[in-house]
């Protein structure tokens, strides 16, 4: 059951030499393609990347985050603000639907929005097949202004253009060492409300 894997994953950051089939990481990629996407815009690249190489260089970028040269492979999700000047869809004329038309930043805040979708379905289908992961969101890229030579150094290795930005990093890799599930979260009714906040679902 769908909620039943949501409730067992875990953010995970010690990985085992054991290497991932490559089978495997295509089935996560795949569930990444076929997210959900506003007209279909698909406002994102995904690069596997498997070189210890690039695995280090990201880990410089996501300021020394260990778990990153140490996982058996990454996932660089880009963010990809040429895809909507590539989607035909200059006939939409209201902002709130064309993103277009709310200039840079309606643009760039939409097509992080629209990496939520892939990224949550890359994870799952990875928990799916035991492979575990962790998000990586502190990293240096235009947006956070952080170490702005890695991340030139990081895009240019990557074959990036200037219009795409590397927004997020899933590491992967098997569990070192098995360790129980303790997700916290807040409390139901602390977030789910019915009509209006403050009325119990």
């Amino acid at each position: 059951m769908l909620l039943d894997l949501i409730k067992s994953r875990k953010s995970v950051r010690k990985y085992s030499e054991k290497h991932v089939p490559d089978e495997d990481f295509r089935k996560i990629l795949e569930a990444g393609r076929l997210a959900p996407s506003w007209m279909n815009v698909q406002s994102w690249k995904f690069i596997l990347v498997k070189s210890q190489e690039n695995k280090d260089l990201l880990s410089e970028l996501s300021v020394g985050q260990v778990h990153v040269k140490n996982a058996d492979a990454l996932i660089v999700c880009v963010a990809d603000m040429n895809a909507w000047e590539e989607a035909k869809i200059t006939h939409i004329s209201k902002p709130a639907l064309n993103p277009k038309l709310q200039g840079e930043n309606g643009i760039l805040i939409r097509t992080l929005e629209q990496l939520i979708y892939p990224i949550s379905y890359m994870m799952l289908e990875a928990e799916s097949l035991n492979v575990k992961s962790c998000i990586i969101g502190a990293l240096g890229n235009e947006i956070t202004g952080v170490l702005p030579e890695i991340s030139a150094r990081a895009k240019a290795k990557l074959g990036l253009n200037e219009n795409q930005i590397i927004s997020t990093i899933i590491t992967l890799g098997y569990e070192a060492e098995y360790s129980e599930t303790n997700k916290t979260r807040k409390d139901f009714d602390s977030v789910v409300f019915l009509e209006k906040i403050g009325n119990k679902f």
